[in-house]
């Protein structure tokens, strides 16, 4: 009995946990919220809001793709997502060559203004993405929300966290012409990729 007992409930939720963690950290890898990430951190040059922004974002992503993501693809048509995901990185694209505004000048503001707009572009991004797509599928196989839900976000800050702090590190030393027309030319290639089906 006492042998049986490592095999309850408890472990299981362990073990959901950490498959849950190993597999989104290791999809996340070179994942185009990896790269948003990375362009929102060149961008603001600011990592603690941004990181904060991610976690929250996820956060609520996964806990909705845990409870209603299957009727939520059920709703929206794959073709749908499809087309506002390919849309939003073309935005994305031409939103990160618009030059700074005078926001620079307000600290308070500026920081808010980062943390909103990763959290807004990062939630989104997230959607239909293969990140959300796992925990759904992790959350019906184990039917245990809260570990799943845990364990992906982890899973995906472990990613996150060094693509956002080389993000703010090449911000400082990199022209910020040149990894603005990069940045955009990445965003513009994904969003052509996902629209065309490629990827």
């Amino acid at each position: 009995m006492v042998i049986g007992s490592w095999s309850g409930p408890g472990v299981r939720k362990v073990e959901s946990f950490l498959v849950s963690t190993g597999f989104v950290a290791l999809a996340e890898i070179g994942d185009k919220t990896q790269l948003l990430a990375f362009s929102l951190a060149v961008r603001f040059r600011r990592p603690i809001p941004v990181l904060i922004g991610i976690l929250v974002a996820t956060v609520v992503n996964h806990a909705l793709a845990a409870g209603i993501g299957v009727w939520l693809t059920g709703v929206l048509r794959p073709e749908v997502l499809r087309w506002l995901l390919g849309l939003s990185f073309l935005v994305m694209a031409a939103w990160v060559l618009r030059p700074d505004s005078q926001a620079e000048d307000q600290p308070a503001l500026n920081t808010l203004g980062v943390f909103g707009a990763t959290l807004v572009a990062f939630f989104f991004a997230e959607m239909g993405d293969k990140t959300q797509v796992a925990t759904v599928a992790l959350a019906a196989s184990y039917a245990s929300l809260v570990p799943v839900v845990a364990g992906t976000t982890i899973g995906m800050m472990i990613a996150n966290v060094p693509a956002v702090y080389l993000g703010e590190y090449c911000g400082r030393r990199v022209p910020t012409r040149l990894l603005r027309g990069a940045t955009a030319l990445l965003f513009g290639l994904f969003g052509a990729a996902v629209l065309l089906r490629v990827v």
